[in-house]
């Protein structure tokens, strides 16, 4: 079975390469995601083996050890492999727990993988594109659908932790005017509010039940939310465990702000949104317009792909278009 046609030579059915990436690709994938979707339990697993063989409470080195193999993907030698390959690891695993997702770096690695090979093959075979411009579809595709993908979690989460967030205040508030600590109010308002605001304070809690400061923790997932309002409450717990004061009238003042800028966020969105309208649609016109020439008449437009001239033309087009696009976001972007 010959596969150069999948690279430019002509002869052979690219298909049959299709039918046998995609399957091995899917299953590896599947393998890499499911293979750990017991993370969980293999991390309470164990933090109390570590309870069994060392001290009665888990110390914080131990718990954080036991939590970093726990990221790692079911996949043996990929992650060392990512080690030297990837860079940055930091930074995308941040992205990965801002966004929610139980996901190692390795697996999202290879759905990217996974992705450019899908998005190579379809320019190959539906589209029959140059080797040039399916090779660049498949990078562009491999490196963005998953980023993008991410960051629409990363925005979705966030928009979930403001709704709620107000309302956990509003029941620490509760349990501090009953009499109980903040650390009991935290994991109360933990156990009766949805995800994700439930799932941070409860990591919060838990922190602090291992023997750390609740300060280091707080402003541990203030960094991995990356939110103002989840600052502001970090900010208001640690100067009041400063200074001390009456810490229900101020998370009560906090929740009314709080609950202020997100009726503000809601009423600029709503003004903005006729220029992110025009924006979407006069991005998306020239993408639009080449799909329709290209599928009305191939060869009138392939020429624009494959003459050099053509290439520098789509460069400094989509170069215009992106800076374009670029000043109509910071324009409709209001920070409040």
């Amino acid at each position: 079975m010959d596969f150069a046609a999948i690279f430019g030579i002509n002869g052979a059915d690219p298909s049959l390469l299709l039918y046998m990436i995609l399957p091995l690709g899917m299953i590896m994938l599947l393998f890499g995601l499911f293979g750990g979707s017991g993370a969980r339990r293999v991390f309470a697993r164990r933090v109390a083996q570590i309870k069994v063989n060392h001290d009665p409470a888990p110390t914080v080195d131990q718990v954080i050890t036991a939590r970093r193999k726990t990221n790692n993907s079911a996949i043996p030698g990929l992650d060392e492999l990512l080690k030297r390959l990837v860079p940055r690891q930091d930074v995308l695993r941040l992205r990965l727990a801002r966004a929610g997702m139980n996901v190692a770096v390795a697996v999202y690695v290879l759905a990217g993988i996974l992705v450019a090979a899908m998005a190579f093959i379809l320019a190959r075979t539906i589209g029959d594109m140059p080797i040039v411009v399916s090779i660049l579809s498949a990078i562009g595709a491999g490196l963005g659908l998953p980023h993008a993908f991410v960051g629409f979690r990363i925005k979705r989460r966030q928009t979930k932790f403001i709704d709620y967030f107000p309302e956990a205040i509003d029941l620490m508030v509760r349990g501090i005017k009953a009499g109980l600590p903040i650390g009991e109010s935290i994991r109360t308002a933990a156990e009766e509010v949805p995800n994700p605001v439930g799932e941070e304070l409860m990591r919060v809690t838990d922190g602090v039940r291992i023997g750390r400061k609740m300060d280091e923790v707080l402003w541990e997932t203030s960094n991995r939310l990356d939110l103002q309002e989840f600052k502001f409450f970090t900010i208001a717990l640690s100067i009041q465990n400063e200074t001390g004061g009456n810490l229900a009238e101020t998370l009560m003042n906090l929740s009314d702000v709080l609950r202020g800028r997100r009726q503000l966020k809601r009423k600029v969105k709503a003004l903005s949104s006729e220029a992110k309208a025009s924006a979407y649609i006069i991005g998306s016109l020239p993408f639009i317009m080449t799909g329709m020439i290209y599928l009305v008449n191939p060869h009138y437009i392939t020429g624009l792909f494959i003459d050099p001239r053509g290439q520098v033309l789509i460069g400094f087009g989509l170069a215009m278009i992106a800076s374009g696009v670029g000043v109509m976001y910071r324009m409709v972007k209001f920070e409040i």
